[in-house]
């Protein structure tokens, strides 16, 4: 059974579920957004919160950049992609201001750049978002820093996953599956897929990354099918301007999903059946037949 320490936590079978929250680029470009998203995500106790990296130019072709597209940003699609991305000095700030809040961070970096430019702040982790999971340059690039990896599975056959597990330190690497659809439906959710790649895959510890608007598949993953680890996208409101808003929770939305999930070991117990200390005086009071 694999361990793998991300941060001062750890990720395991037998380690408390580590929650993510996918901050992404929910913030629209704007620190303060993304700073709001760290204490709600902080303050409902997540263990990390993601965002997500792209060097513009490297990621999308001059044509794609150049496509009409109205956004908040401008008229094209460049406008809008160049309008999400955060550099050097905004990342800075989201490092110490995750770091005063006691909160782990790191990113999907979409291209090796990118990765280069992740590396300089000592992220705990590593993302493999699912559009990258056959870009076999940005995966070896990831093995090489030594930094645990999450992987996600959406838009990918269990082929596709094989090879890319073939790229990286399966001991210091978390898969998570995933469905790419914003927001999923629950017919399309098919979390029990964790079960095959548990059974494909036995010394890799699985996860979910949730797409769903609502708390309970989520804790169906953890609680049925034993997901170590569950990200979920966050907003400060679902209403707000962006693509992944609506696929997203909500600050309250945010502080279920942790209560839930960090009941379900509570509430579980130790599996072996025992007469409770509270039970012994109910039992004198009720029980009037003892023959056994």
């Amino acid at each position: 059974m694999n361990i793998i320490k991300v941060g001062k936590k750890e990720v395991s079978a037998i380690s408390p579920t580590y929650l993510i929250a996918e901050i992404g680029i929910n913030h629209n470009g704007d620190l303060n957004v993304a700073k709001k998203l760290i204490e709600e995500s902080a303050k409902a106790g997540f263990d990390a919160v993601k965002f997500q990296k792209r060097t513009v130019e490297v990621v999308f072709t001059k044509e794609e950049l150049l496509r009409p597209r109205e956004s908040i940003f401008g008229d094209t699609n460049g406008a809008l992609k160049h309008g999400l991305e955060f550099g050097i000095d905004e990342y800075s700030e989201i490092s110490e201001y995750c770091r005063k809040l006691g909160i782990d961070w790191f990113a999907s970096p979409w291209d090796v750049e990118s990765l280069n430019f992740l590396e300089k702040f000592d992220v705990v982790a590593h993302k493999v978002a699912s559009a990258c999971l056959t870009d076999r340059a940005l995966l070896q690039a990831m093995q090489k820093t030594g930094k645990p990896v999450f992987i996600s599975t959406g838009m990918s056959s269990i082929d596709q996953v094989r090879e890319a597990l073939t790229l990286l330190d399966p001991k210091n690497t978390i898969m998570m599956h995933a469905v790419s659809v914003y927001p999923a439906k629950p017919e399309q959710l098919n979390i029990g897929w964790i079960e095959d790649l548990k059974k494909n895959f036995p010394d890799i510890p699985v996860g979910y990354s949730g797409h769903e608007a609502g708390v309970t598949p989520s804790v169906i993953a953890v609680a049925k099918y034993g997901a170590v680890c569950v990200e979920r996208h966050v907003t400060l409101d679902r209403a707000m301007w962006g693509s992944d808003q609506s696929a997203s929770l909500e600050p309250q939305g945010m502080e279920r999903v942790v209560k839930y999930i960090r009941s379900i070991p509570v509430v579980c117990g130790t599996g072996s059946k025992t007469i409770l200390e509270e039970e012994k005086p109910i039992l004198e009071k009720l029980r009037r037949v003892k023959d056994f």
